[in-house]
């Protein structure tokens, strides 16, 4: 699929070299440092230093009062609380982190709650609600879920329930009547950071409760993990708070003996055994995690991730990582299927989005068919399959267009739907599903930029080979983590060529020897590209786009190009 390349505009030339005096930097790494506005050495320092002394002061979250005192109410009088999150993994990492931090002081009075993927469907449940009537339950947190919960929480208020709300999407302009809506989204919320994930929401939570009560935060810091992996899985801005919180995540988990037994037994099964990073964490861990919900009950990784040994991780670890196989078969098959729904429709092949949807398709898995259509077809994309008398799914987005906004024009067709820009869930009537696949198409149609249609490479500098270095290397490594918001840095090279060793490995990728004026050679990996084989190995010049990354192998650390394009010069 031909990409569409774009170099980011130079930033100002007197704020660089601002950088470059002061951190004694070369020119390309402090434009690239000012192109994400860091600017001054203040910025620099607290961007390459991230402090948990600099995380917001929880308070300032919209009935964070409340919400604290609320908890304590139901501490002092011991009541019985349930954590309630849901079936994703920001869901269960958030009922990990709350639960795990709340049990000392509740004991056998709390208890925590994922819904089922099938019979309750997304979000707070009725059969929840019932659930804690049932066994005297008085208060009931919720992560990640409930901000648009407005039935849900007046049955439970008619059921003597309260509700604390831990959310992080898009609130509707009127908000469930719970004791508390904790969600920076909300208008009225003059929190300064919006981009928390569900368990940073639910750290923030216990960050309040801590500072309320006087306790000592260091036993929520070594939770910090937990928020990390959701952050990556759930694929929100790693930039201020975020970026603090994920930084000293990520440094927990790489700290000899610290990573808990359940990440533990998932990074052995994943076959991970260099450092950990996002990258790691989305592809290696999340799906597992995952899995556990579309295959089967999300309750296993929660006590996956609550596990005190390695032992009683590997039993759940291993179960879940046989669910995470029977999801990738459906995985494969239903994107065959969809693809080909695609191509023998005209229509469809001609379309500007596309909407599919078939009775039989497996629930858990139609997110994942959704991104796995774009990488073909390059438009916003809705995967819906049946379930309990409703079409239901998930849409996936493209580079720059707001799938949510677009299903919002549709919601009088929809009996419910949430998200955020890029990814969203919906139900609807079934017989609905041609009515809204015209209107989304009509929206999409006349909305959405012929260049939002072109999968964009953005280009953060020229590079010639002869800068790439042991030492830029290093300062490079330094702006992790990476992810939306501060991705890892791609560089543009002109002309250059392989040295003679270039083959297909996989079937499909490449492996290159590279240079650009036969001196200066890197090796480099070219994922998905073998089919320019041919030229390049005829030794023709090409451009390249790439992330400068290490290659650990047998031992040796060396420099390696991860290619993301390659476009041969006319």
């Amino acid at each position: 699929m031909q990409k569409r390349w774009v170099v980011k505009e130079a930033p100002d030339a007197a704020k660089v070299q601002i950088i470059v005096d002061s951190l004694g930097i070369g020119r390309t790494l402090a434009g690239i440092l000012c192109q994400r506005d860091i600017c001054t050495f203040e910025e620099a320092k607290a961007f390459f230093r991230p402090s948990l002394e600099n995380l917001h002061d929880p308070f300032l979250l919209k009935d964070m009062d409340k919400a604290v005192v609320r908890l304590v109410k139901a501490l002092h009088q011991q009541e019985r609380i349930i954590i309630y999150g849901d079936y994703d993994v920001d869901g269960t990492t958030s009922v990990a982190l709350v639960y795990s931090f709340l049990q000392p002081f509740f004991q056998d009075r709390i208890e925590y709650y994922i819904p089922d993927r099938y019979s309750e469907g997304y979000g707070i449940s009725f059969q929840g609600i019932d659930y804690a009537k049932e066994n005297g339950y008085s208060l009931i947190i919720s992560l990640d879920c409930g901000v648009k919960s407005i039935d849900k929480i007046a049955y439970a208020n008619e059921k003597s329930i309260d509700f604390i709300i831990c959310d992080h999407h898009l609130p509707d302009d009127e908000l469930p009547q719970a004791v508390a809506v904790l969600d920076a989204k909300r208008a009225d919320c003059p929190y300064p950071y919006k981009e928390l994930a569900g368990c940073g929401v639910g750290f923030k939570f216990m960050q309040a409760f801590c500072l309320s009560q006087g306790f000592d935060l260091e036993p929520l810091y070594q939770l910090l993990d937990l928020v990390v992996v959701s952050i990556a899985a759930d694929i929100v801005p790693i930039t201020g708070e975020n970026r603090i919180l994920a930084y000293h995540g990520l440094q927990r988990m790489n700290s000899g003996g610290l990573l808990r037994p359940g990440l533990e037994a998932l990074k052995e099964l994943a076959g991970m055994r260099s450092e950990l990073d996002i990258t790691q964490i989305v592809f290696g861990f999340a799906p597992r995690i995952n899995a556990a919900g579309r295959m089967g009950d999300a309750k296993r990784s929660v006590a996956m991730l609550l596990a005190k040994t390695k032992e009683e991780a590997f039993t759940i670890t291993q179960d879940i990582n046989l669910s995470n196989s029977q999801r990738r078969g459906h995985d494969t098959s239903i994107t065959k299927e969809a693809l080909q729904m695609i191509e023998d429709d005209e229509f469809l092949r001609s379309a500007r989005s596309t909407v599919l949807f078939k009775e039989t398709w497996h629930k858990g898995v139609v997110g994942i068919v959704a991104s796995r259509c774009i990488e073909k077809y390059y438009r916003p994309t809705i995967i819906l399959t049946e379930s309990n008398g409703k079409a239901t799914g998930s849409a996936r987005s493209v580079h720059g267009f707001d799938v949510h906004q677009a299903i919002l024009a549709c919601s009088d067709l929809l009996d419910q739907f949430g998200g955020h820009m890029y990814a969203a869930g919906l139900t609807m009537p079934v017989e609905n599903v041609p009515a809204f696949r015209e209107r989304f198409e009509q929206i999409v149609s006349s909305t959405i930029l012929e260049e939002q249609l072109v999968p964009l490479v953005e280009i953060d500098a020229l590079l010639d080979f002869h800068q790439i270095t042991q030492k830029f290397f290093n300062i490079l490594k330094q702006m992790e983590p990476f992810g939306p918001g501060n991705m890892a840095p791609v560089f543009m090279s002109r002309c250059v060529y392989d040295t003679g060793s270039v083959r297909v490995v996989g079937d499909s990728h490449l492996k290159l020897r590279l240079t650009q004026d036969g001196d200066i050679s890197f090796d480099a990996i070219a994922f998905g590209m073998a089919d320019f084989y041919p030229r390049i190995q005829k030794g023709i010049p090409f451009d390249v786009c790439y992330c400068v990354e290490e290659n650990v192998f047998r031992g040796n650390i060396t420099l390696q190009l991860r290619i993301k394009d390659i476009r041969f010069t006319e």
